[in-house]
């Protein structure tokens, strides 16, 4: 079946824009660090569209909608939403659909989790079961999106393909998105400059990244050549380039890596021709075969021909990521261009070390113990939220003429809470100045983003970031530990090797959770994340420490792998859970890790003076 739009839009004279009279779906979606846009619900989209028309470049204030989202504010100016409570970052942008696709309608298709709630699908998932829906398609292939699920209309199911598990599905009726008119730009997201704010960089969102883009860059120029007179626009940000300068290979990244490999001979084939053997050219008709048949057809397995580059392509049996069709459009496209090429299967990752026994594994020199446990810390009765606002700011006898960050409203006026908040002793004129970073806001909008936030006795900046007190999260109970085994990481072959082992049993959530009183799942765990024994690594690990005793490696919410809420995720701070490889971007070698994850912390207030107290 055929992928619908992901905010896709017909050219009106090969332009890319629609005329003047033709109207478009809008729907606001925000980036998560696995490069997948996730819609905000019509309700909120109607509410950003209605501060948009205002103010351009003002904020809006989500938890005046929708109250889950409370902590969140979306800055138009530079298209990201702000979390104030952990002071996180993510691009949003604003996207057009079709009116009559679901969004146009209201429509909704959700799957069950694992606490019996509803999740909904990602929106050019929505809009493809919904195709398939009105069509009267008995079952619907997720793979040509890169999911590994069947839909089955008749039983209102989806089915894993590698597990075979089954969950339920439902389509429901919500309010329809907003319809805007008129030419439409092309789906805004970040702004471009070096001081703007960029996409992650590290290692493991580039890998999603790239991945998205070579496979939009080839889905896009396979339909040009069957639909001459259609221009469609990317829904995703651009990446990295196919393959790097210079070099004669190219990845195609995926998941686990199975399936054979196929194997295409230099030159270039036409869709019809046949290989010397007799044996079909895979082409556009039979790349939807199986990845046995297909490689069965290309007869045995040959050697690659020397100064032949390997296209190393995981998952042909599409069971992952990306679809089979990606691999044979690929080797098409680069024999259509007069290169050689050869589909090979890709290596698999090393997750694991070899096996070691328990009188090989050491202390960490420098590292106090082997072992940290967490429990909940509860916040002193004597730190009221007025205490620790007035703790950290001076008050503004005559404040500037600009706008409070928070509010949105200017510093001379009262502050936009006033009616919303109320406390003795504020009033909703006052104004007060952070003490390191000389920012200022109404006091009793610092009081409403501390209420909001997890009340620890700590404030954020929301400006800079800046972080007044010690910053502690809401990882639940749990256990960390942390020894030295006797092998080395690639890049790394001179050092031993760091284990940290986490630990989370499920629980129920507490009253600084999202769901006070409801079961939370811990998935995964334990969780094996390594370091290089060196200088740098120790005192990543010692930092990583002082981070967990705070509770903020992990946290609870939504993952977003699978979509299930009420469950432990980590908390803005990466981790390498890859010990011999770096092919899922999360393992080794990786030159700048040590630096990024020690800007991570950083950001979290864990810092080497922490060390020092």
């Amino acid at each position: 079946m055929a992928r619908q739009g992901s905010g896709a839009m017909l050219a009106s004279g090969g332009l890319g824009f629609p005329p003047q009279n033709l109207a478009r779906v809008v729907v606001w979606e925000w980036l998560n660090e696995h490069g997948r846009w996730r819609p905000y619900s019509a309700a909120v989209c109607h509410h950003i569209e209605n501060v948009l028309k205002e103010d351009a470049r003002g904020s809006v204030v989500l938890g005046q909608v929708d109250v889950q989202l409370a902590p969140y504010i979306i800055d138009l100016q530079s298209m990201h939403q702000f979390r104030q409570d952990t002071g996180t970052m993510r691009p949003v942008r604003r996207n057009f659909y079709d009116p009559s696709s679901a969004p146009g309608k209201g429509i909704v298709w959700e799957w069950e989790n694992d606490n019996n709630s509803w999740t909904p699908y990602d929106m050019d998932i929505c809009i493809t079961i919904q195709n398939a829906y009105e069509k009267q398609h008995p079952w619907l292939d997720l793979s040509s999106l890169g999911f590994c699920y069947l839909i089955y209309f008749s039983s209102m199911s989806q089915m894993n393909r590698q597990t075979q598990r089954k969950r339920r599905l439902r389509r429901r009726m919500d309010l329809a998105y907003p319809l805007t008119m008129g030419s439409i730009p092309k789906s805004q997201s970040w702004p471009v400059g070096p001081s703007t704010g960029t996409p992650c960089s590290c290692p493991q969102c580039l890998l999603v990244n790239s991945t998205r883009a070579a496979s939009n860059a080839i889905l896009a120029s396979q339909r040009r050549k069957l639909y001459p007179g259609a221009v469609r626009q990317s829904s995703t940000f651009a990446g990295g380039a196919l393959w790097p300068a210079g070099t004669g290979t190219m990845t195609v990244a995926g998941g686990t890596a199975k399936g054979e490999g196929l194997r295409v001979p230099g030159g270039a084939f036409a869709p019809n021709q046949s290989l010397p053997n007799g044996a079909p050219l895979p082409g556009l008709n039979n790349l939807n075969r199986p990845g046995t048949q297909r490689a069965a057809g290309l007869g045995a397995r040959a050697a690659i021909p020397p100064g032949v580059p390997a296209l190393p392509v995981k998952n042909l049996n599409g069971t992952g990521p990306v679809h089979p069709a990606l691999a044979g459009m690929t080797g098409i496209l680069m024999c259509a261009a007069g290169l050689p090429v050869c589909l090979t299967r890709a290596p698999k990752p090393i997750l694991h070390p070899p096996p070691v026994s328990k009188s090989d594994i050491k202390p960490v020199p420098g590292i106090n113990g082997i072992c940290r446990k967490t429990k909940k810390k509860h916040l002193k009765k004597s730190k009221t939220p007025e205490d620790v606002v007035r703790r950290y700011i001076q008050k503004v006898k005559n404040p500037p003429d600009e706008d409070c960050t928070i509010c949105m409203e200017r510093l001379v006026t009262s502050s936009g809470y006033e009616g919303v908040l109320s406390h003795r002793g504020i009033k909703p004129e006052l104004v007060g100045k952070l003490g390191k970073c000389g920012h200022m806001y109404h006091l009793l909008c610092l009081l409403a983003m501390y209420n909001n936030g997890n009340k620890d006795g700590s404030l954020q900046c929301p400006t800079c970031k800046a972080i007044y007190g010690e910053k502690t999260g809401t990882q639940p109970p749990g256990k960390m530990e942390f020894h030295l085994i006797p092998h080395s990481l690639p890049g790394y072959t001179d050092s031993k090797t760091i284990r940290i082992v986490y630990d989370i049993p499920t629980g129920i959530q507490g009253p600084e959770h999202p769901n006070p009183g409801k079961k939370f799942t811990a998935r995964g765990f334990p969780r094996h994340c390594y370091l290089p024994d060196n200088e740098k690594g120790r005192k990543v690990l010692k930092l990583l420490i002082v981070a967990w005793d705070r509770r903020l490696i992990f946290t609870i919410g939504t993952s977003n792998t699978t979509g299930e809420s009420d469950t432990v995720v980590w908390n803005e701070i990466h981790h390498k859970t890859e010990f011999g490889s770096n092919l899922t971007g999360h393992g080794y070698p990786d030159p700048n890790y040590l630096d990024n994850v020690l800007a991570e912390l950083l950001a979290q207030g864990v810092s080497e003076a922490t060390l020092k107290d």
